[in-house]
């Protein structure tokens, strides 16, 4: 099965529900750092943000139907447990990029019907990357 046939699926209800994007923090300061990580190691685009949220400090990054808002937090901790799961096509490919990059993708088989694995940014947060198995 591929991701728009896993996308496809029917799961409807009145609402027409969707996701914009998903919200991850950052340290103070952080930003610069995020961008090589999510930028450069992953292939996003940074999106500018408006100027009063750009006051805040933080990154915006967005590629193919995903996008991501990193927002600074004064405590920040990284989320080891909370995490976005993150469909992709080609998953062996996206593990060979990180790979390249000396990251270390952490597989799980756990997940009846999907092929999986986790990364942790460059913050330490818990990133889910999978793909329908065909």
């Amino acid at each position: 099965m591929s991701v728009d046939q896993y996308l496809d699926a029917p799961a409807e209800t009145p609402f027409k529900l969707g996701l914009h994007h998903v919200q991850l923090a950052l340290p103070p300061g952080g930003e610069d750092d995020c961008r090589k990580f999510y930028v450069g190691v992953l292939g996003l685009t940074e999106v500018e943000k408006p100027p009063v949220l750009a006051a805040r400090g933080g990154l915006w990054v967005r590629a193919d139907s995903l996008e991501i808002h990193l927002g600074v937090e004064e405590d920040f901790r990284p989320q080891r447990k909370a995490h976005p799961g993150i469909l992709v096509q080609d998953l062996d490919a996206l593990a060979g990029r990180v790979e390249e990059h000396d990251l270390v993708p952490e597989w799980d088989d756990n997940f009846p019907g999907m092929r999986r694995f986790y990364l942790l940014d460059n913050n330490g947060n818990r990133l889910e990357f999978l793909s329908p198995k065909p």
